[in-house]
């Protein structure tokens, strides 16, 4: 199985893309994981751009993979839900599952649409650079679950 990762605009902190970086290469121990970075539209913050940005996303999806859109009315999991959840994913023969971070002002509706699953994070408010770090934490967290490894205590 396959993780993939697709989000709209650069991580511009130094500190946040060394962590991306880290938890890529942790995670390349267990999956192949490959970060799609679209680039966000001028004007982004209105409906125009969003729906822009949120077709780029879709034109960006594979066919037969599965979508999980961050969303903070997605459902919550807990770690070990989603070590779970990534266990059921591959044991069933999923082949790609692709996580998609929006824009800061959101995604449109057509997107969260062709979303399999919604996951919230977090109730609380995260800035998007910080979503991809605490996503791809949660990945490697889920997969030292999955293994049995010490990280997760």
């Amino acid at each position: 199985m396959k993780l993939r990762v697709i989000w709209t605009g650069k991580t511009r902190d130094a500190h946040l893309r060394a962590l991306i970086n880290d938890y890529l290469k942790r995670l390349s121990h267990f999956v192949k994981c490959e970060i799609s970075e679209f680039r966000e539209s001028p004007g982004s913050q209105n409906q125009a751009g969003i729906d822009k940005d949120s077709r780029r996303i879709t034109d960006g999806l594979h066919e037969g993979a599965i979508n999980v859109l961050l969303d903070p009315e997605g459902i919550e999991w807990t770690s070990t839900q989603l070590a779970k959840q990534i266990e059921r994913w591959r044991d069933s023969g999923t082949k790609e599952v692709t996580f998609i971070v929006g824009g800061p002002n959101g995604v449109s509706p057509e997107l969260t649409a062709r979303a399999g699953k919604r996951w919230s994070l977090s109730r609380l408010t995260l800035t998007h650079e910080m979503t991809r770090v605490v996503l791809l934490e949660q990945l490697y967290r889920a997969y030292t679950i999955i293994h049995g490894l010490p990280y997760q205590k």
